[in-house]
């Protein structure tokens, strides 16, 4: 054993250096800084550096102090010169020598009895296990299993486990199946000897117990029978040593009884989801002591988290680092039961106590008393929590109820229903006998139904159910409405919130009592969570209102919202600006005379918030229903370009992110705008346009001036070139632009949106771009070389797509002129065209991109163009290595890929549409079984898909429902501002489906030779769905 308990020269120096960094001078810290920098070069600096760490003879203040820098400086030595081919390594190299030295210095320090030096030595060896062990280190293990037995040094036990929990990351299929054996009798005899080894302790060896059966778990896809065998001995004595930990009620103010718990659920849930078969016979075991701890848990966080003043415990960490805290435990709760729930072996346990478990765990949904406190001083924080999925109680909790109805159907609904029923009950008897809690049950009971009202409202479609749920839910939501808003605001606002979910089956007397409420609520001096519910139902029914029940209060709502503006601020601005939106597209033909009101106050919202892109993006949107409305689209106009054309003409004077907003507002003005509005603005704004895209490196900047330049062309076509008085100039500079963003050396993000520009000018200036293809091909290819973003290259693509389809019916001479101009690296254009476009095919994305793509791939093989058939492309992927795929296994082993002709990739590329088509016909009709009951609207419109190709010349009626699939396919999909700009091309009208079934069809009988040598290539998938076609 190495000591180096003597302060020796070498260690004073260094423990003057570190306390000298500490210095308020920053002189003398500098020159510490950099003395110990330049001693990190020398050999041995590693090694003082460990027995200035592991000396246990410096009084405990100093040690403290120095070992927080000493710990930093260590990982950073170890990280930098340990290893030669890591990627943070920086010369010199430690010795071997030096190496065993700081080994063994802190090996032998793991037992130090001070809780935070000795989790940084378990860090530090850690560190060096990741580049030395087992190869380098083999001693480590058997040293830790050593060190956790010896009953003698407790302060051994807790660093060894320590360590050990710290490894376990590097932990991989070579090394676990050897050690589990070892290393388990050890753990177990820790985790079963509560009267030796405190709860920490336990906690520890149970974290290592997690590790090692998740590593077990992941190997269980390759080594099944391997990993059964391991495990199938040690189960049942573990699972009944879990039944003990928790078979006692839960303790309030005990977070190591919480912790030890936690980690039990942490073992558990790796036991049911990586060895369900063998864990299902021991279950029985667990479930009383499981359902002890759930029910005796919420006794606990009733009484601290709800009706308490708060977790005295939230927040705090113990010495490794992990939480201490009574909702961590309770959340870990919950994963566990959604993991039984999720078991098809184990859920059986479940259903049968299914409205039990939904009863209390609603009661789990109640607000604490700090969020309470928090969302009252700070709205900003309840909207964010509302909306983002955070980390905490209520939302595992909601999770639990959904995969409960996920996975027992009918009865989970049953069960959600019945126990918000019974909670809602309750809250009436706790109101009516006057106890102040009584809206916290009720305001969960609402939540734990908002949560799942998809499920609920598709089950009530389904006829799947007996039960109303609109009733149910008018019921409890009308039991409150317009009184205590200001005693229960939160039930208020939880309340607005479930209108909104729910909106679909309530009735519309119900509806426009709540939408005049919130109406109301919005112009009241009300609590701002309130507000925010109000906000919410007015987003979902103002769309929907009754025009002649909103008119008298449209005015109203749009002053109460003007002056909410003033007061919203982050997470409620954007809310706001979205209930205004819906407010403007509602009041359509009152937006005229109130345009002048609040025009100017969103341009001025636009322009303080222009760096934030949600709230900017959010006053755009604002702004474009006020320019969709009747009368509107000049006045604003009228109001923008004024302030617009200077901040454009003068880029460089604008202040961060005010040229690219007002670049996107313009393009929001050219959208579907009028010709003579596109005058004006080309007046104002077009030369300006051009510049910035010609002179700024911002690349915001530059791709919003792009999109202007695509909806210029898209909108005003040819008149583009006329309006400036010399349509020669005009189309130079058009060229200049794509030439500048097609530039190689120019980074890919200013680039983003050339593709869909180009697009635009070969689409609407045909005749004008013809002389420059050849050029406009070459400069394709070089920004797609250089490119380093997979978005900009299948927009580019995407071009080459068109412009095979442009030069229809001869697209051999289309492939000859990408076989005369060259390409780095390959033999010429066409080679390095096809290798990407192979590539990226299956992940293009957006109908219109997919149908242009596919279909020019169709054209391409018709041809048979001999040049095709010189060229070779990615084939299949091959599968080289089983078990885990571990980082260092990445880098030496990568993904490996067959290489095949090119015709014949295109011929599997074509299968793979069908059969992604053919798999849509199936996923749909499958969930339209599900339910018994379909709209008659839907009947109709299926059933026209099903018979509208009944005229074709082939009567084939599985091809009549892929054609049938390849029109639900394409609806299927948001419409964007790109949807807007390729509208318009012909191209969009053909059929998919049909495409493809008819080139099949022809390319098989022109040349079945040739189709036969093709499909030898392919799986046995893509031959069933060409069969599919070719035998109908």
């Amino acid at each position: 054993m190495i000591m180096a308990n003597i302060v020796d020269q070498d260690q004073q120096w260094l423990l003057n250096c570190l306390n000298a960094t500490l210095d308020t001078n920053q002189d003398i810290r500098s020159f510490a800084e950099a003395s110990l920098h330049q001693a990190s070069l020398q050999p041995g600096f590693g090694a003082a550096l460990s027995k200035v760490a592991v000396n246990k003879e410096l009084p405990l203040g100093l040690r403290q102090i120095s070992f927080h820098h000493i710990s930093v400086i260590l990982k950073q030595f170890i990280k930098k010169h340990w290893q030669e081919d890591d990627e943070f390594f920086d010369h010199p190299i430690v010795s071997s020598d030096e190496k065993v030295v700081i080994r063994q210095l802190l090996l032998f320090s793991l037992d130090d009895p001070h809780g935070k030096i000795c989790t940084a030595v378990g860090m530090a060896v850690a560190s060096i296990a990741h580049y030395d062990w087992p190869e380098e280190w083999p001693e480590l293990l058997p040293f830790l299993l050593k060190l956790i037995g010896d009953l003698a040094n407790m302060n051994g036990v807790r660093g060894g486990l320590r360590c050990l929990a710290l490894l376990s990351d590097d932990l991989d299929d070579t090394v676990v199946p050897k050690l589990v054996p070892i290393l388990f009798p050890c753990l177990h005899t820790i985790v079963s000897s509560p009267q030796v080894y405190d709860k920490p302790l336990r906690a520890k060896a149970l974290s290592v117990v997690h590790s090692c059966t998740s590593i077990l778990g992941a190997m269980s896809g390759v080594y099944k029978e391997e990993t059964s065998d391991l495990m199938i001995t040690m189960l049942k004595s573990w699972i009944d040593q879990f039944s003990i930990i928790l078979q006692p009620s839960v303790r309030s103010e005990d977070p190591d009884d919480w912790s030890i718990r936690m980690e039990v659920l942490k073992c558990l849930n790796q036991f049911v989801q990586n060895f369900p078969s063998h864990t299902e016979p021991e279950f029985s075991v667990i479930v009383t002591p499981l359902w002890q701890t759930f029910i005796s848990s919420l006794k606990v966080y009733e009484a601290s988290s709800v009706r308490g003043t708060d977790d005295p415990y939230l927040g705090n960490y113990d010495s490794d680092g992990a939480e201490k805290g009574l909702e961590c435990f309770v959340i870990q709760l919950f994963e566990f039961l959604l993991t039984i729930v999720g078991s098809s072996k184990l859920v059986k346990v479940i259903a049968r106590n299914a409205k039990e478990l939904v009863y209390y765990a609603i009661a789990f949904l109640q607000m604490t008393q700090q969020q309470v406190h928090t969302w009252s001083l700070d709205a900003n924080q309840y909207v964010a929590e509302e909306d983002d999925i955070t980390y905490s109680c209520r939302v595992s909790g909601t999770l639990l109820l959904e995969e409960l109805i996920s996975s027992c159907g009918e009865e989970g609904i049953e069960a959600v229903v019945e126990a918000a029923k019974k909670r809602f009950n309750e809250s009436q008897q706790d109101k009516a006998t006057g106890s102040t809690g009584w809206w916290r049950i009720r305001e969960a009971t609402i939540y734990a139904l908002a949560s799942v009202s998809e499920q609920l409202l598709e089950a009530q479609d389904s006829g799947s159910t007996a039960f109303s749920i609109g009733d149910l839910i008018e019921q409890i939501l009308t039991e409150d409405i317009g009184t205590g808003i200001h005693e229960y605001p939160f039930l208020h606002a939880r309340a607005f919130s479930a209108v909104s979910k729910f909106s679909s089956v309530i009735s519309q007397g119900i509806l426009e009592q709540f939408l005049y409420a919130a109406i109301m609520a919005i112009s009241l001096d009300i609590p701002p969570p309130v507000k925010v519910g109000a906000c919410r139902t007015l987003s979902q029914l103002l769309p929907e209102a009754n025009k002649g029940v909103l008119e008298p209060h449209i005015m109203g709502l749009f002053s109460s919202l003007t002056d909410l503006l003033k007061q919203a601020s982050d997470e409620t601005l954007h809310l706001v600006l979205e209930t205004l939106q819906a407010a403007v597209k509602a009041g359509h033909e009152a937006a005229a005379s109130i345009e002048p009101i609040i025009s100017p106050i969103i341009l001025n919202m636009w322009a303080e918030n222009v760096s934030d892109p949600f709230i900017s993006i959010d006053a755009v949107e604002v702004l474009e229903a006020i320019k969709n409305s009747p009368g509107c689209i000049h006045p604003l106009v009228s109001r923008i370009l004024p302030s617009i054309g200077p901040i454009l003409d003068k880029p460089q004077q604008q202040h961060d992110g005010l040229v690219a907003g007002s670049l996107d507002l313009l393009s929001m003005l050219l959208k579907n705008a009028p010709i003579d509005i596109m005058k004006a603005v080309y007046d104002v704004c077009f030369d300006s346009v051009i510049q910035i895209i010609l002179q700024s490196d911002d690349h915001s900047e530059m791709q919003n001036a792009t999109e202007c330049l695509a909806a210029f062309v898209s909108g005003a076509k040819q008149d583009v070139l006329a309006w400036g008085g010399d349509p020669g100039s005009a189309m130079k500079s058009l060229l200049d632009a794509s030439s500048r963003l097609l530039d190689p050396v120019l980074e890919s993000s200013g680039s983003l949106f050339v593709g869909g520009y180009i697009l635009q000018l070969i689409l609407h200036l045909p005749s004008q771009m013809a002389p420059y293809i050849p050029d406009l091909v070459t400069a394709i290819v070089r920004r797609m070389q250089s490119c380093q973003i997979a978005g900009l290259n299948s927009s580019l693509l995407l071009i080459f797509a068109r412009l095979v389809h442009m030069s229809a019916p001869n697209v051999e001479q289309f492939i000859d002129l990408l076989v005369t101009l060259p390409a780095n690296g390959h033999e010429n254009s066409l080679a390095y065209v096809m290798s990407e476009w192979t590539k990226q095919q299956g992940e293009i994305q957006g109908p219109y991109q997919i149908k242009v793509m596919t279909t020019a791939l169709a054209l391409l093989l018709s041809t048979r163009h001999a040049e095709l058939a010189k060229i070779y492309v990615q084939g299949h992927l091959v599968k080289t290595t089983a078990g885990i795929t571990t980082r260092s296994k990445a880098k030496v082993t990568p993904d490996q890929w067959t290489v095949m002709p090119l015709p014949a990739k295109i011929l599997a590329l074509l299968a793979d549409v069908l059969i992604e088509i053919q798999e849509q016909v199936l996923a749909d009709n499958e969930e339209d079984s599900d339910w018994e009951e379909i709209q008659e609207r839907d009947q109709e419109y299926n059933q026209h898909f099903l018979y509208s190709t009944s005229t074709s010349s082939y009567s084939r009626p599985t091809a009549e429902h892929l054609d049938a699939m390849a029109k639900v396919f394409n609806t299927d999909q948001d419409e964007n501002y790109e949807d807007d700009l390729s509208r318009a091309d012909p191209l969009n009208e053909i059929n998919l489906a049909n495409f493809i079934m008819d080139f099949f069809v022809k390319f098989s009988r022109s040349d079945r030779t040739l189709f036969d040598q093709l499909s030898q290539s392919l799986t046995q998938a893509q031959h069933n769905a060409l069969q599919t076609v070719l035998n109908s």
